[in-house]
């Protein structure tokens, strides 16, 4: 029986039309929100109302688990005033194999059924049924890369009928990834945010994506720009032990040097230290107070513009070299720490 497993690449052509021939489609990856964006897409595709009960059916896997024989049913279950049908089922964490392997020994050409899942690994159950299947089709998603992230921003200013500067791109691209709908709500948020002008600019990324909600890698983020090489890599250990990815830690990393951007620059206008720390947005916690304050009195605004670039160039480097994410998240660290301690002009 030929493999029907599809290459990423090939995943959205699959999405824009959708082979009758393959009316049983698995979903899964690590991405949860391009998991449900393509979810959503399919079932759109395949009835003409998802909110007609009759026509678009929804089954939790735990339900499957317990009932393996409603799956077949409801894919042979002709609609009460005809038009197509859809059956979407949420794998979660039960084998639902059994109950799938009736519907793809008899598939119905009036019914798409749409498997939702998680990450799944090669020989997971689910995947390889599906992958093994000539009548279905199993759909990856990953964590976007450059390019995606580049179409997914075009696609976005375009509706928007925004322009966006080279260095506003290169900061938004680092800050995005990891789940499709939470960037694309970024990217969505930001235009909303610049809707009266016609380019978004670097100060626009500053203001309203970077302060997205901040990862709890305060300890080497805070090391790195106080100058605490002797920590960062350290802090940088306990935060991969904490289950931080490279590129979660890189773009909390940006996040924290917008945010030193604006309070230097309110500290350049007039304001003290600690009162830019409570201005800012969020405000420091008093258990930050010293390692920000520290960073605060090493950077300037100019530098502080070129540390974002070398984290977004060191964030795109990541994605062109997956295997080499660990070090190079770790080794931008060090040298933004070896900075701050130089305190260059």
């Amino acid at each position: 029986m030929p493999m029907t497993a599809i290459k990423a690449s090939d995943v959205d052509r699959f999405i824009a039309k959708p082979d009758p021939a393959q009316p049983i489609v698995l979903v899964f990856g690590p991405d949860a929100g391009l998991v449900r964006e393509r979810v959503d897409a399919l079932v759109r595709a395949a009835v003409d109302d998802p909110n007609d009960p009759f026509a678009f059916v929804r089954i939790e896997g735990e339900e499957l688990s317990a009932n393996p024989s409603r799956l077949v049913e409801e894919a042979h279950t002709i609609p009460l005033f005809g038009g197509r049908r859809a059956v979407l089922v949420k794998a979660g964490s039960r084998n639902i194999s059994s109950a799938l392997e009736p519907v793809l020994a008899a598939p119905s050409n009036d019914c798409r059924v749409i498997i939702e899942a998680g990450d799944l690994k090669r020989n997971a159950p689910l995947r390889a049924l599906c992958e093994k299947a000539k009548v279905a089709a199993a759909l990856p998603c990953y964590e976007d890369g450059e390019r995606d992230l580049a179409r997914l921003i075009d696609d976005e200013m375009r509706a928007a009928n925004l322009t966006i500067a080279p260095d506003a791109r290169a900061a938004l691209t680092a800050l995005l990834g990891g789940d499709r709908l939470a960037s694309r709500n970024e990217i969505r948020k930001l235009a909303l945010y610049a809707k009266d002008q016609k380019t978004i600019e670097l100060a626009d990324v500053m203001a309203v994506v970077a302060d997205a909600s901040a990862l709890a890698l305060d300890g080497v983020i805070d090391a790195a720009f106080a100058g605490e090489t002797r920590d960062v890599e350290t802090e940088f250990g306990k935060a991969r032990a904490g289950g931080s990815s490279p590129a979660a830690i890189v773009s909390a990393a940006i996040r924290q040097v917008a945010n030193l951007h604006k309070m230097k620059l309110a500290v350049e206008g007039g304001d003290s230290i600690d009162f830019a720390m409570k201005r800012g947005a969020p405000p420091v916690h008093f258990s930050r107070e010293k390692m920000v304050g520290a960073a605060l009195r090493a950077w300037t605004p100019p530098r502080l513009l070129r540390a974002m670039q070398q984290l977004a160039e060191a964030s795109l480097d990541m994605r062109r070299n997956s295997a080499l994410a660990e070090a190079i998240a770790q080794r931008t660290l060090l040298s933004l720490a070896v900075s701050a301690r130089r305190r260059e002009s």
